[in-house]
């Protein structure tokens, strides 16, 4: 691989830096080249380069905004033998502790930016000195697919929140799950919470937010300079959803979500949303490692349909 990678990025140097890093999905491994420190993430599979190519489109979203810091993307590459590298900036990151209360803030700005375009855009219409870098997202999704884990996520735009996250998130986990484990309890809960859902967004108005996708504490942290997001698996959608998996397997504290909170303040029925975003999360989790988060799926379905 550090041959391909000397060829690809056009440098003759390309030393072993830091420790080499892995997940559930791919292994890394940082560089300094010519011109830098990089991180390579490596993947063997058949569906690494859409994998990649999602990452590397939703690194370049967040770095748009200006208001967290993420690894820039430098390059998709398709390894000879299978699979894909996807290289980008060498961020030393560790664990968060001092930038918690920075994170909080900066998520929150990230996740009003895409307002923020719109009531700008809005004020330049009879100016004559518009910005034509601004652009503003009216839909939700995202204009590639991004995988959660390593299953895609189907991105297609749609008007309407509560279309796009029962069709497009909800039900693709549980299609997935009827058809690896056919659940005769998730197949009959479903068309009963299926009805209950458009209650949980009565008098909200939900505008489409850029969303990393999947911050779970492992997908943040903090460099000398203030907090990282990284790992992404992006598309626009519920501010609220971000904060699901944030609080799960460990998850943020009063640190972190305080501050979000004071930027965006909770809606009504938010605790009822907020377990329905952890849904989703529990069932790509029981899809993707098994059937030890059933429980936890089965249980936030028989509740929320009580609510």
């Amino acid at each position: 691989m550090e041959e391909l990678l000397k060829r690809e990025l056009g440098t003759s140097r390309l030393e072993p830096y830091g420790f080499g890093g892995g997940g559930c999905i791919s292994s890394g491994q940082g560089y300094v080249t010519d011109t830098g420190r990089i991180f390579a993430k490596h993947n063997s599979k058949s569906e690494a380069r859409r994998m990649f190519d999602g990452e590397y489109a939703s690194l370049e979203a967040i770095d748009k905004t200006e208001t967290i810091r993420a690894p820039k993307p430098i390059k998709v590459i398709d390894q000879p033998s299978g699979g894909a590298v996807l290289v980008a900036e060498y961020v030393d990151i560790k664990s968060l502790s001092k930038y918690a209360s920075q994170l909080g803030e900066q998520l929150a700005q990230m996740h009003l930016y895409n307002d923020e375009v719109g009531k700008r855009l809005s004020l330049q219409e009879s100016s004559v000195h518009k910005d034509e870098s601004l652009e503003y997202v009216s839909r939700f999704g995202f204009p590639v697919t991004t995988c959660c884990g390593y299953l895609p996520q189907d991105n297609t735009w749609q008007d309407d929140w509560v279309v796009f996250f029962t069709r497009q998130k909800l039900q693709q986990q549980l299609d997935l799950i009827e058809k690896e484990y056919g659940d005769r309890e998730a197949r009959e809960l479903w068309p009963q919470l299926l009805r209950k859902i458009p209650d949980f967004f009565k008098g909200i108005d939900i505008k489409p937010a850029l969303l990393h996708g999947d911050l779970w504490g492992g997908n943040l942290g903090e460099c000398d300079t203030g907090p990282v997001i990284f790992d992404p698996a992006c598309f626009y959608g519920h501010h609220e959803y971000e904060l699901g998996i944030m609080m799960m397997f460990g998850g943020s504290g009063s640190q972190t979500l305080t501050p979000y909170h004071k930027l965006i303040p909770k809606s009504p029925r938010f605790e009822e949303r907020h377990k329905l975003y952890q849904l989703f999360h529990y069932l790509n989790h029981w899809n993707h490692f098994g059937g030890s988060y059933r429980h936890q799926s089965i249980g936030i379905m028989r509740s929320l349909i009580k609510k």
